[in-house]
């Protein structure tokens, strides 16, 4: 996972927009932001979900093809 401060800069918005700033983990914490690796493991997915109380969840496929 890489987190990071969008640069502003004017261009194509699927761009990476990395302006060089990482975002600390902390930070991520701060705004209750988690990360989770998950290959492709639906039965991990429902595990979080379950541990969280969450009723409903989506599925999303992201690309570069997609975009």
């Amino acid at each position: 996972m890489k987190a990071y401060y969008y640069d502003n800069a004017p261009g194509d918005q699927r761009l990476p927009h990395d302006s060089g700033r990482p975002v600390p983990p902390s930070a991520l914490e701060a705004l209750n932001v988690t990360h989770h690796y998950l290959p492709d493991d639906l039965d991990s997915v429902n595990k979080i979900a379950t541990s969280r109380n969450y009723k409903n969840r989506d599925e999303i496929e992201i690309s570069p093809t997609l975009l």
